[in-house]
């Protein structure tokens, strides 16, 4: 009876241990870039690309909630982003000279997630219906619609309010003191640049805590549930469209996070194929594949390395990209080949120093 009770104490502080661990690299990260910054060892180059490493981050820990722990395959994840950075910036443009800077971008991240998890469930409710191929497929084609409705879109505010048109800016029909917000393809020019390595940090330590706090709860593992057997997950009364609606929301709204990050540290944002397209969400389902699909740790510290790789790689110009897939195919064989994955268990440090895995 006694090693029944011991059981889940064990396992419980196994789990938080593991969460302490994940916010702690996170953390001593942070601390070491702060401290290399401030003794002036850190180049121009690495210090424009904290920013994106913290939203690339978030891009990779929202997306293995839905790949990893849901099971669906998304290709249109960066649709959600897309739809966060616009709305946040269109939201701080308006509020520029209302609101102080830092209220005025606690709310542009409120806007954003918020205005991410509508679509989420718009797009959830009649395509989570779907599986596999089929899903994956729908999602893409979200992504890049997302992308062509906001390149037509024009978006105007004066005295009288705002004013909207999709055929040009003239169309607004604007005051002289008026102001062009969105203009078509040409995007949105002139958000203020909130973001900062502080602010991405904070935001990649609350993605944690809400991803890990909800696989580790009865709804985690009932959407895990869901992913591993929907018949029996259906038979024993758990309402499989409510779960996966749910975890597909939150991935949205994470990512929305992550746009606001990202409209926010550009002077100029445009919906183009190169950051809101197919590509893009093909890169951030690669970090989650190459970090291990369901480990949130990993698939965050995969998006880290691989968006430093390329620039540190910068100097060997044509080699660049050939080692950078090299360095693709060896995390692969790593992470995913049945003899590394044995000899990893085999050489563990737990097996080293003796200790013995609890059943």
């Amino acid at each position: 009876m006694e090693k029944k009770h011991k059981t889940p104490a064990v396992s419980m502080n196994k789990t938080t241990v593991n969460n302490l661990i994940t916010y702690g690299i996170v953390i001593v990260a942070f601390v070491i870039v702060q401290i290399v910054n401030a003794t002036g060892n850190m180049s121009s180059l690495m210090t424009g690309l904290l920013v994106p490493i913290c939203i690339y981050a978030i891009m990779a820990i929202s997306l293995n909630l839905t790949v990893g722990i849901l099971g669906e395959l998304s290709l249109g994840h960066a649709g959600f982003m897309c739809v966060g950075a616009f709305t946040s910036s269109v939201f701080s443009l308006s509020t520029q000279d209302a609101l102080p800077a830092g209220i005025r971008f606690f709310l542009a991240i409120l806007v954003g997630a918020a205005a991410a998890a509508v679509a989420g469930i718009l797009v959830g409710i009649p395509v989570l219906r779907l599986r596999g191929d089929y899903l994956a497929i729908v999602t893409l084609a979200f992504g890049e619609i997302i992308k062509n409705v906001v390149n037509v879109i024009y978006l105007g505010k004066d005295e009288t309010g705002f004013h909207f048109s999709t055929k040009n800016a003239m169309d607004l029909n604007l005051s002289e003191n008026g102001m062009v917000i969105m203009n078509g393809p040409q995007g949105i020019t002139g958000t203020p640049k909130d973001a900062t390595f502080l602010a991405g940090t904070i935001l990649i330590l609350i993605s944690l805590v809400i991803v890990l706090n909800l696989i580790h709860s009865r709804t985690g593992r009932a959407i895990m549930s869901v992913r591993d057997n929907r018949i029996a997950a259906e038979s024993v009364g758990i309402n499989i469209t409510k779960y996966k609606l749910m975890a597909f929301t939150i991935s949205a709204a994470l990512a929305g996070t992550a746009g606001v990050l990202y409209s926010h540290n550009l002077s100029a944002l445009t919906a183009t194929q190169k950051n809101f397209g197919y590509n893009q969400s093909i890169m951030i389902l690669v970090y989650v594949v190459l970090g291990g699909i369901g480990n949130t740790r990993g698939s965050m510290i995969a998006a880290v390395i691989l968006t430093l790789l390329p620039e540190l790689l910068r100097g060997l110009d044509n080699y660049r990209m050939l080692i950078y897939a090299i360095v693709l195919i060896v995390m692969m064989l790593i992470n995913w080949s049945p003899k590394c994955i044995e000899f990893r268990k085999r050489h563990s440090l737990k097996r080293l120093l003796g200790k013995k895995e609890v059943a």
